[in-house]
């Protein structure tokens, strides 16, 4: 069999076990009555949402498909572009649809069969967004390895399918964000603190736009960005490997070509792994949630650290190659044990109890514990970047680091698996609540958002860490692709312009988080207006006699979401190809350098506080410090409306905007290569 062939074969494998799956949750119970209105509400929000998304995403995609066809005048670059945008932009539906058709099911369960069969559908859900995210990824790019892989004239098309993914992913995760976040502060601002109501509490006008929410925000806007930094990290192996000196390839054993296959062979034994991975879940579903997600991540792992043994022996590569990617496995599961340590463990207890004193002591616990939490997730990377370079030979070491992170993330499918089962079984505990299914009921899905919450944070932390690698290695092949073509090409810390291009890449993380900030801040504020108005001229709405005008607040966050994702879209895109022709591609490099550090310390920052302020809220919730209802309650709620947009809407962004940026840059390198001092050079 021709090996190019392999990762189309396996692609097209995973999505027929995702279909298979979606089949087997089709066929569960999915309620009736006030049970499934409830559901259809869910669904047809997010389903509208996706649909005037990805209306407005077309025709940006179409104008960037334009730009790049006179750009380079052919069809290769752009093909893979539109490949890539529509791989991501399959994943990203197909798995939110899932995950909607999952949440209902779920509640049912919970409520008729119990905990293991609950957590089994939420999985499920899951399940199907991982392995869509993994089998997308590896059908589409394997089909442009197969195009363009063996010509070395046009292997450079294969990094318009990243553009494309990450562009689809910009807006996804950003309007996805926007929309959560302004539906979840404005929804617990005015029903918890002010009516003093449940969250969930079917009253609340703002609570169906909250659980739809949690699917366009963390189900289709984490696929999406888990997406690109899978093929970014890919793609920025081959490119590196394309462009690698004889000798050295000889130095690391196997060939050039098979140097350039591995990271799509190592996707392909880790969409199998993931498999049996979920295959693990389900086998353990009748412990503890949390040990049967941890059996099926952990198996996941060794199974694909064994398997990618076998795979560099068969290409006749190196053992430091390998050793490369267990760094990058192994430094994955290190980022994410740190995460949990700082959104689940005693520092939330510190937290929680800083709430005795107000909400201003909750909010400076709360940020300190972001900043610390900084510490061992980059002295990590920087292992991994110092290990992988020291184990290859001179000229090859950023390859090791491109290989860490395809080590890191091929075990997408299990991983993006368990973070989006945290989104449905929240949606689960909501149906549940507004349905008033009863104490039962809601104890189950309690205890299996519970698990979520520590899985989202989790996967938070290692999608920063893997979009850092991945940009990383991505930015290293920008600086070889320029270096093959512009003689003397390097980044040299005392060029002035490298200098400049520095300090110019570390104000973009803060100006998209000023700005998607304060788009949930505008589109709260009209949501909060609108749920008082309701609660207060709406005859029966507080004693429950009458229904609230749920759709009218869902419009309200989808119209804000998409005003505002567009922005931030545009500077991502724009700013290299500004900087790049106009300050030249040392600039450009120095941009990129100083953007990946903001980027990672910002997205840690923001992601492990807001983590951290979530869950000391739930844990005053469960009768700590006086329970709800309390001034500590009060204070907590407040931390958390703040760490809302931190952790869901601005932190995540940041993993975006670097990858954007630097696939952006690698995309326009041969035509920067043409006048690489720019315009003012």
């Amino acid at each position: 069999m021709n090996l190019e062939l392999v990762p189309m074969i396996l692609g097209a494998g995973g999505l027929v076990a995702a279909l298979l799956i979606f089949a087997m949750l089709l066929k569960m119970p999915s309620g009736s009555g006030r049970v499934k209105e409830i559901a259809d509400a869910i669904h047809e929000g997010a389903m509208v949402f996706m649909k005037r998304e990805y209306t407005i995403l077309f025709g940006f995609i179409i104008v960037l498909l334009i730009a790049l066809y006179f750009g380079f005048g052919s069809w290769h670059t752009p093909l893979a572009f539109m490949v890539g945008a529509v791989c991501s932009g399959i994943a990203g539906y197909f798995g939110m649809f899932s995950a909607t058709k999952a949440n209902v099911r779920t509640t049912v369960a919970a409520n008729e069969k119990g905990s293991a069969s609950a957590l089994s559908v939420a999985f499920y859900g899951g399940s199907i967004m991982g392995l869509t995210v993994a089998s997308m990824g590896l059908l589409g790019l394997g089909f442009l390895y197969y195009l363009f892989g063996s010509d070395p004239h046009h292997v450079h098309a294969i990094h318009g399918f990243g553009m494309g993914a990450s562009t689809v992913a910009l807006f996804s995760r950003v309007g996805g964000g926007i929309f959560t976040k302004s539906a979840d502060v404005g929804a617990d601002l005015v029903g918890k603190v002010e009516a003093g109501i449940p969250e969930d509490d079917p009253r609340n006008p703002g609570v169906i736009a909250d659980n739809v929410g949690d699917n366009v925000g963390d189900v289709a806007g984490m696929g999406s960005d888990i997406f690109e930094s899978y093929c970014g990290a890919m793609i920025a192996c081959i490119a590196i490997a394309s462009a690698m000196a004889v000798g050295t390839v000889d130095l690391m054993g196997g060939s050039k070509s098979n140097l350039m296959f591995l990271p799509l062979g190592l996707a392909g034994v880790g969409l199998i792994c993931s498999i049996l991975g979920i295959f693990i879940v389900k086998i353990f579903s009748n412990k503890a949630a949390d040990v049967a997600l941890r059996m099926g991540t952990i198996g996941a792992a060794v199974l694909f650290v064994m398997a990618a043994y076998v795979v560099m022996s068969k290409l006749g590569i190196g053992t430091n190659v390998w050793l490369c990617v267990v760094a990058g496995a192994v430094g994955g599961i290190i980022i994410g044990l740190v995460t949990e340590y700082y959104t689940g463990g005693n520092p939330i207890r510190k937290l929680a109890k800083s709430g005795e004193t107000g909400p201003a002591t909750v909010m400076i616990s709360g940020l300190a514990i972001g900043m610390e939490s900084v510490v061992i997730p980059v002295l990590t990377l920087a292992g991994i970047i110092l290990i992988t370079s020291t184990l290859l030979p001179e000229g090859a070491g950023i390859y090791g680091v491109g290989i860490g992170a395809v080590g890191m993330l091929a075990t997408v499918g299990i991983t993006m698996a368990i973070d989006a089962y945290g989104p449905v079984a929240d949606n689960a505990g909501g149906i549940a609540e507004m349905a008033g299914l009863g104490e039962e009921t809601r104890k189950i899905t309690d205890g299996l958002d519970e698990v979520g919450n520590t899985t989202a944070a989790i996967g938070k932390g290692f999608a920063i860490g893997a979009a850092g690698l991945a940009a990383l290695a991505i930015i290293a092949a920008f600086i070889e692709t320029i270096s093959a073509k512009v003689s003397g090409f390097s980044l040299d810390i005392g060029n002035p312009k490298v200098l400049m291009g520095m300090f110019i890449g570390g104000i973009f993380p803060f100006i998209v988080s000023a700005i998607t900030m304060r788009a949930v801040g505008d589109a709260a504020f009209d949501l909060i207006k609108e749920i008082r108005r309701q609660f207060k001229e709406i005859p029966g709405l507080m004693e429950g006699t009458a229904q609230p005008d749920n759709k009218t607040c869902v419009d309200i966050a989808t119209k804000a979401a998409l005003r505002r994702m567009m922005a931030p879209g545009l500077l991502a895109v724009l700013a290299p190809v500004v900087v790049g022709f106009v300050l030249g591609a040392a600039a450009l490099g120095g941009m990129l350098g100083g953007a990946l550090v903001s980027c990672v310390l910002l997205a840690l920052t923001m992601a492990n506080a807001g983590g951290a302020w979530d869950n000391a809220k739930k844990y005053v919730e469960k009768g700590n410090f006086g329970g709800k209802g309390t001034d500590v309650h009060a204070a907590v709620v407040v931390g958390d409306t703040v760490g809302d947009p931190f952790k869901d809407t601005s932190g995540p962004a940041m993993n975006i905007l670097i990858n954007v940026m630097a696939i952006v840059s690698l995309v326009i390198a041969p035509l920067l290569a043409k006048m690489p001092n720019g315009l003012l050079g």
